[in-house]
């Protein structure tokens, strides 16, 4: 008789949320489409961003750009922020300031999204091999305890158990990975919220 391992829970894990790709992009575990990139469009209906000079050389936009793009400040904090803004900047150049600031949260957010996206890619791959090495080890272990009994039973008994404690702690780590993948699949799109929210803000007050 064929030894009974956990080999269904083991096929549930790997038909699930982690490893569900789609066939055309099998390294993409999440359920909302990969969009690689994203252009200023998609967020931005005010002067074009190429028209307004490089936004890293204006001082006091960058910092309110990388400011406004950091994840630790508050949307309610933004309007505050841009005000600030507008009451230091000649009136002549306030509409061209404003648009290098929302070019620098736009290339602030966007590096983020894809370094974040970068690494759901890297994630997914990992756990692909991973249900590899796990089927691979289930399998050996069935049959090593398949074996005909002879006088290396108690070898063969002591390669079972290590390879089953193998087996277990990386299916541990697997259903690990497995249940953050929701969250990290949310990130890339709460960063094009908030581009797109930052956005409105500045647009509102060009």
């Amino acid at each position: 008789m064929r030894a009974t391992l956990p080999l269904t829970l083991l096929l549930a894990l790997a038909a699930g949320p982690a490893l569900a790709q789609p066939k055309q992009d099998p390294d993409w575990p999440c359920a909302q489409r990969r969009v690689p990139t994203i252009g200023y469009g998609a967020v931005w209906t005010g002067p074009d961003p190429a028209e307004a000079g490089d936004w890293g050389s204006d001082r006091e936009a960058a910092q309110l750009a990388r400011k406004l793009a950091s994840r630790r400040t508050e949307l309610r904090e933004a309007d505050s922020l841009i005000d600030e803004f507008v009451e230091k900047a000649d009136p002549a150049e306030k509409g061209k300031r404003l648009t290098r600031v929302f070019a620098g949260v736009f290339e602030v957010i966007t590096g983020e999204r894809s370094t974040v996206m970068n690494g759901i890619v890297r994630y997914a791959q990992g756990q692909r091999r991973l249900a590899e090495r796990i089927r691979d080890e289930a399998d050996k272990v069935s049959e090593l305890r398949d074996a005909p009994e002879n006088d290396t039973t108690k070898v063969a008994s002591k390669d079972v158990a290590e390879l089953e404690t193998k087996f277990n702690w990386d299916r541990r780590i697997f259903d690990e990975r497995n249940q953050s993948v929701s969250y990290v699949c949310e990130v890339p799109t709460l960063l094009e919220q908030r581009l797109g929210e930052i956005a409105k803000r500045i647009q509102a007050k060009l």
